[in-house]
């Protein structure tokens, strides 16, 4: 029987990808989800909470918002998050470090902090952020802030990790490389490019992400707190 069932799981991005691969294999696992999407759409239904996590205050309102529909949680999983560019001479600079800090980095910290303060109320909980391979090995040169994202969420994951393990409020890191979403590469040469990069040949699927996250969420190896685990084939080994 799977350690999650019954377990109330707050996901972010849980529309499509990654995200909706998480909220499917956890349900199906017998946990109780409670999805967010930035906005309505054919893939969301009444169920959903909206919150655009670009905006001020937006990680503190969806997790208000979150327990309003159930009477505690036990576990958030931090995967929303955007992808857009900063180009070194573009005119989308400015732009392209302020949004994506603000959901990248802002929104699923504010989360993190309002989810420990519910944690040491409910005898503790469980955080996975997802970050990316880029965190560690960095990114194109006009996606940066993208990549000084996810090295932002690795940091705060590693640093709540180490001070709160002992108040049974476990954090974990995952970073993928290129999933099967819409961020992997479309194109026909691109594509290729990304898999030559990939020793397994293929890039990763959203569902082994989130059989990574439920696992975790499981507590099957709680010793395993305050680890990054890598999800890219091999094409980037530490």
């Amino acid at each position: 029987m799977s350690e999650i069932i019954n377990k109330n799981i707050l996901v972010t991005g849980a529309s499509r990808g990654i995200g909706a691969a998480i909220k499917s294999v956890c349900e199906k696992q017998g946990a109780k989800v409670i999805a967010h999407a930035s906005r309505p759409s054919v893939n969301t239904d009444d169920s959903f909470l909206y919150e655009d996590l670009s905006l001020a205050g937006a990680g503190e309102r969806l997790f208000k918002a979150a327990l309003k529909t159930v009477d505690h949680i036990d576990a958030v999983v931090n995967n929303a998050g955007i992808y857009i560019p900063s180009t070194l001479s573009g005119a989308d600079w400015n732009e392209g470090w302020t949004k994506t800090m603000a959901v990248n980095v802002q929104a699923p910290a504010d989360i993190c902090r309002a989810a420990i303060a519910h944690y040491r109320d409910t005898n503790g909980g469980r955080i996975v952020n997802i970050a990316s391979r880029a965190g560690h090995r960095g990114d194109g040169i006009d996606h940066a802030a993208y990549a000084a994202s996810k090295g932002a969420i690795l940091a705060m994951t590693k640093t709540w990790a180490r001070a709160l393990s002992g108040e049974n409020i476990h954090l974990y890191g995952i970073a993928p490389g290129w999933v099967e979403t819409r961020m992997a590469p479309q194109d026909i040469e691109n594509r290729k490019k990304a898999v030559a990069d990939i020793p397994l040949g293929r890039v990763a699927l959203p569902e082994e992400v989130a059989n990574l996250v439920a696992f975790l969420l499981s507590d099957a190896c709680p010793s395993a707190v305050g680890a990054t685990f890598d999800v890219n084939g091999a094409s980037y080994v530490r």
